[in-house]
């Protein structure tokens, strides 16, 4: 029995998500740096909500344990997330300089 595929989709690639998400910058004139600042924001963001939302649940304000386990994992995601690409961008300075001019 054949599957076929399904007809009007293509396939996300990380090349095709990297190449968008590059000419956006380009077209917004969004340095790296800038890019790298808002995602660190929105990091910081989420461990503030996570700490917030903890805090109510201690106090009473709310009963939803559901709501403080999801903001807290986000929190820890993205906060792993975010420690993987400093580590990448380390390793790639560390590597450059390796190299021998």
């Amino acid at each position: 029995m054949a599957i076929d595929a399904i007809k009007g989709l293509t396939p996300m690639t990380p090349s095709l998500f990297q190449e968008s998400k590059l000419i956006k910058m380009e077209e917004t004139g969004e340095s790296f740096s800038d890019f790298l600042s808002e995602a660190l924001n929105k990091v910081n963001s989420l461990q503030n909500e996570s700490a917030k939302i903890t805090e109510d649940f201690v106090a009473g304000r709310t009963d939803s344990i559901h709501q403080v386990q999801i903001a807290s994992e986000k929190a820890e995601v993205a906060l792993q997330f975010t420690m993987q690409i400093r580590n990448k961008i380390l390793d790639a300075y560390h590597e450059i300089m390796r190299v021998q001019i």
